[in-house]
């Protein structure tokens, strides 16, 4: 009964679209529309095309409500004639063409890319949500987009993202946490803006990233911290400390036992310094040279990683936070935050991390001895 449209019904049409009745143009609309939808994959193209005439013809004449109905209607079917789809997503009012922007696939990229450059935000928040998105159209979305477009974008894995593109919602997650922790759970996030992100973001979004992150995004966001905490450093002291005496102190205590929280813990009240270190660089395996920038850092992630390898307890921990010499003193929530990083951080992780810190500083160490050699040398 749908595979054509009547000759009766196109005459009322014409009378419907001339005359002036609104209301039966609106009910002309539905029951094209319904006659449509129920015949919608058995229809070939010269039929739809039938219908697509007749819907354009209707479109122009009918009042807001009823097309953001119909948009509704055709937004998932895959025969959807054309012109009319086209016709609903250029519409300037937004809920009368977000539907099809959002769920057609009958709009072109240059359709998309048309709206996108000439329509307002709600046109734009539907785009990004789409099911798929080139580069190009994500790009476009993002420097035209307000901060509802962003986060939808970026919580999209449909979308695909530029460099660029991915740099400018970079910078704007310094600003926006929960923007920071979408970016921070796409897997195509390059790794060199991973990094760039975990450093600007803040302690609570680290820990709600490795809270929500799959296993292989969790070793990522690892890493991406690891890197920030080995670049981000104070400059050292002007004369390197003598830990010798410490270290001699930590192996005696421990064959004896007593190398454990209470004793460390009464090493940070007495802003024992040296036997601070020593202490969780003999716990943890890791050299001194790894755990003494990271008692003079401003960011505390480093220092928290170093004293859950060495097996210290929270307790201990907050006390070697508080009096760490020539630092500025730790707010509370800080220290709140901290303890989540704390408590989050497995063993292993902590020791994996602290491991490989180590390792590296001591690559660092022998390259600088081999070119010491090398020049003495020449």
């Amino acid at each position: 009964m749908a595979a054509a449209v009547s000759a009766a019904l196109i005459v009322e049409l014409d009378n419907a679209v001339n005359g002036r009745s609104p209301e039966r143009r609106i009910e002309i609309l539905r029951r094209v529309t319904s006659l449509f939808l129920a015949d919608a994959d058995r229809l070939n193209d010269v039929q739809v095309d039938v219908f697509d005439d007749v819907l354009v013809r209707l479109i122009e004449r009918v009042e807001a409500q009823t097309l953001a109905q119909l948009s509704s209607n055709l937004s998932g079917v895959g025969s959807a004639p054309k012109a009319a789809v086209r016709q609903l997503a250029f519409h300037e009012d937004a809920s009368v063409a977000a539907p099809v922007l959002k769920k057609s696939n009958r709009l072109s990229e240059q359709d998309l890319a048309e709206i996108a450059n000439t329509r307002g935000q709600r046109h734009l928040l539907a785009i990004s949500g789409r099911e798929t998105l080139n580069e190009s159209l994500s790009d476009l979305l993002v420097k035209r987009g307000d901060s509802a477009v962003r986060s939808t974008l970026a919580q999209n894995s449909g979308a695909r993202l530029s460099g660029a593109g991915y740099a400018a919602l970079v910078q704007d997650a310094e600003r926006d946490d929960s923007l920071a922790e979408k970016l921070g759970l796409r897997a195509d996030i390059p790794a060199e803006l991973l990094r760039e992100l975990v450093a600007k973001a803040t302690d609570r979004v680290r820990t709600r990233l490795l809270k929500s992150a799959s296993p292989e995004m969790q070793e990522r966001i690892r890493a991406a911290v690891a890197k920030v905490a080995e670049q981000v450093h104070v400059p050292p002291p002007p004369k390197p400390i003598d830990y010798t005496e410490s270290r001699s102190k930590m192996i005696q205590l421990n064959r004896t036992g007593k190398l454990n929280d209470t004793t460390v813990n009464r090493f940070a009240v007495q802003r024992d310094y040296t036997d601070v270190v020593a202490a969780i660089s003999f716990l943890s395996a890791a050299a001194i040279g790894s755990i003494e920038p990271l008692m003079r850092n401003a960011r505390l992630d480093g220092l928290i990683v170093a004293c859950k390898a060495a097996r210290l307890n929270w307790a201990t921990t907050t006390m070697i936070i508080r009096n760490r010499p020539g630092c500025a003193p730790v707010s509370k929530q800080e220290l709140q935050q901290g303890q989540e990083v704390f408590e989050t951080l497995s063993l292993s992780a902590a020791q994996h991390t602290i491991q490989f810190w180590s390792a590296q500083n001591m690559a660092k160490k022998n390259d600088r001895s081999n070119t010491a050699v090398a020049a003495i040398k020449v």
